[in-house]
């Protein structure tokens, strides 16, 4: 049997499919034993669920090792990425969480919406092409996408924009927390004022004053050179207030 719908697919199988979606996001080589790393369960156990999932068309192992979603399992794994995403927002934009937070629990909520809930979600949010973080919901929306570059190959004196705030990144709550609290958001106007290759570190102008990064943590977020279009950036519907609380 070979499953295209997301939402009839096991909580732990979605888990597996958006790890593997993330993990190999940037054309990175992705085993078994990484994602089960990443999951914090055996390399026994995720070869398992991959065989699984193989034999649900949704997963190849072309040389035995590496792992690649096939066109079915990336539309998939895109359906499991939309609704997180849509709880995403609805956390942050409604309930007020940080985006660590709403990272968090939408996780713990994506697998459980229905395909009406997801429709009326999508609907209420103004059917947001991206993340809060401004990663595409699918490939359809990244392929129409500037692909941006990694903020962390900018000099002193350039001017960018925040393009998105990597998948990647998004698993370091810890960079996640910074970012939002230096109002460093998609969409989001900035200027480097300092690098330095022995500090291992550069220094940007944000809408909160400076903020200080190291070159790792930068290479995960992108950004545009000088100012980008405004509608690259989704902007919740009038009556979607975000709070904070």
């Amino acid at each position: 049997m070979r499953r295209t719908d997301s939402t009839a697919l096991s909580i732990a199988a979605q888990d597996y499919l958006l790890a593997l979606r993330v993990m190999a996001g940037d054309g990175s080589r992705v085993t078994a034993a990484q994602v089960g790393r990443h999951l914090g369960v055996s390399t026994q156990a995720a070869s398992e669920m991959f065989r699984r999932l193989a034999a649900d068309g949704l997963v190849s192992q072309p040389d035995r090792r590496e792992l690649v979603l096939t066109p079915a399992g990336r539309t998939a794994a895109d359906g499991i990425f939309r609704r997180h995403a849509l709880c995403e927002w609805l956390l942050s934009a409604v309930v007020g969480l940080g985006w660590a937070e709403s990272d968090e629990e939408a996780a713990r909520l994506q697998g459980s919406i229905s395909p009406r809930v997801e429709a009326r979600l999508d609907e209420m949010l103004g059917h947001p092409e991206t993340c809060p973080h401004g990663n595409p919901i699918d490939a359809e929306v990244a392929r129409r996408r500037p692909a941006g570059v990694p903020l962390s190959s900018l000099e002193a004196g350039q001017a960018a924009t925040i393009l998105r705030i990597t998948e990647e990144a998004e698993e370091d709550k810890g960079l996640l927390s910074y970012l939002e609290a230096r109002g460093l958001r998609p969409g989001t106007p900035i200027t480097i004022l300092a690098r330095s290759e022995s500090l291992d570190s550069l220094t940007l102008d944000g809408p909160l004053g400076r903020a200080t990064l190291g070159l790792r943590p930068a290479a995960l977020v992108r950004v545009i050179a000088g100012e980008a279009d405004p509608a690259l950036f989704h902007r919740l519907p009038e009556g979607v207030v975000a709070r904070r609380g």
